[in-house]
């Protein structure tokens, strides 16, 4: 890795662990703002290198750098019975006593109305929803300063190639034989400049437009409604039926309508409705490709143990800065597309941690927030039907299943950064 690379990977090291203790703040301000007793703020884990005490808060950085926590007091509720209970039998009635007794134990006397579960339902979500709504916060603020500052590539309707032949999109680039038919669009006389304003008949503004209507024609003849150095033409010729990528799976084949243009990519710069739609299509995005990280686990296994590794593997926070440290050093690309890819990947890690984060499971913030909706709705219910106010819920009853699933990803963690230093991910040969 060279100088530049090695700046770069380590420019957005810093930038994801400053994105984990702005999370970590994100819980705290409203923590404090409520009155919960907050005795930590750490970034990383394990043994303290530097802290320092401001009024009741230890506030420092740990040696692992993985992480970041705020320790609030009061995080689970005592026994129904209200007493602390020693030696309970079974390995999970001892996980959980004892959880509740630590968490007592923290409790200055006098200070009991400060407890994190004593505080009302919209408080307590408020406070588990900031740390994870700070990254979407960020992931905002990272593509809003690309798409309004850096631009992003827009296709415009431009002709900018037209190919001679049509050749099979399974076959993938590749020269013209005299077996492959000539293209539809070289029959039709199109010509590199061609801007692209009407098809069978339908005004068209974008690529997008025009594509849809090609793909959705089929075979048959159609008419091209262009115009060349200033001049209206209208152009005729038979599409054929090809096999094309899915747009939403590239990795499924349709038989749609074929012409045989590429349009030109213009950079262009964005405003804020274009933002949003662009974060609401990422956020889609990531929730479908979380959804398939156990399956892409196994191909970290495999990697990990010598098989390719493929380029939408997951990585860990080592893997990530490894890759923006290539697209630092990637000299072929212009500094300003350096800087906005180096953007939207810190961005997208951002998006990753919140989504992540509001799975509805503990230890995730999403398992804390989950108890204070159905703390909420239980009392809703309890008061439509004049019952007793049920209390509040015991999410320390869940604590078997908070280890479980921290087992399952300290296990994942270590198999990404093994992978990460054995076989990386790699944008560049």
């Amino acid at each position: 890795m060279d100088l530049i690379a090695l700046i770069g990977a380590l420019v957005f090291f810093v930038g994801v662990l400053a994105s984990v203790a702005l999370h970590e703040i994100g819980h705290m301000v409203p923590a404090k703002l409520f009155d919960v007793r907050v005795t930590q703020y750490m970034v990383g884990f394990g043994r303290t290198l530097w802290s320092r005490r401001r009024g009741e808060t230890e506030y420092g950085v740990k040696l692992i750098p993985f992480g970041g926590y705020v320790r609030m007091i009061g995080m689970f509720p005592p026994a129904r019975d209200g007493r602390l209970r020693r030696g309970s039998t079974g390995p999970f009635q001892t996980l959980i006593e004892e959880a509740r007794n630590t968490s007592a134990e923290e409790t200055p006397p006098g200070e009991e109305h400060r407890l994190f579960y004593t505080k009302k339902w919209w408080q307590k979500l408020i406070i588990m929803s900031g740390g994870p709504l700070m990254n979407v916060f960020l992931a905002i603020l990272l593509f809003g300063i690309v798409l309004m500052g850096f631009g992003m590539d827009v296709l415009k309707p431009t002709v900018s190639a037209v190919p001679d032949c049509v050749v099979p999109a399974t076959e993938g680039a590749r020269k013209c034989t005299d077996q492959d038919p000539l293209s539809p669009a070289k029959k039709a006389g199109l010509r590199v400049g061609d801007q692209i304003v009407a098809f069978n008949g339908t005004r068209v503004d974008s690529w997008d437009e025009v594509s849809g209507l090609i793909r959705d024609a089929g075979a048959g003849a159609v008419t091209i409604g262009i115009v060349r150095d200033g001049r209206s033409q209208t152009l005729h010729t038979d599409l054929i039926a090809a096999d094309r990528p899915n747009p939403d799976d590239p990795t499924e084949f349709q038989r749609v309508g074929f012409l045989g243009v590429s349009p030109t990519v213009v950079r262009e710069r964005q405003g804020p409705i274009a933002v949003f739609g662009e974060m609401g299509r990422l956020t889609g995005a990531t929730a479908q490709a979380m959804v398939h990280i156990p399956e892409r686990m196994v191909g970290v296994a495999k990697a990990a143990f010598g098989d390719k590794r493929e380029m939408d593997s997951p990585m860990s926070i080592i893997g990530a800065s490894r890759v923006a440290g290539e697209i630092a050093s990637a000299s072929q690309v212009s500094v300003g597309d350096r800087i906005a890819t180096f953007l939207q990947w810190l961005g997208a890690l951002n998006l990753f941690i919140a989504l992540f984060n509001f799975i509805p499971l503990l230890p995730l913030d999403g398992g804390h927030i989950a108890g204070a909706i159905y703390e909420a709705i239980r009392r809703a219910f309890a008061r439509l039907r004049r019952r007793p106010d049920p209390g509040y819920v015991d999410v320390a009853r869940a604590l078997p299943l908070a280890y479980a699933v921290a087992s399952v990803i300290a296990v994942m963690g270590v198999l990404l950064l093994y992978a990460d230093i054995v076989n990386p991910v790699r944008i560049s040969n």
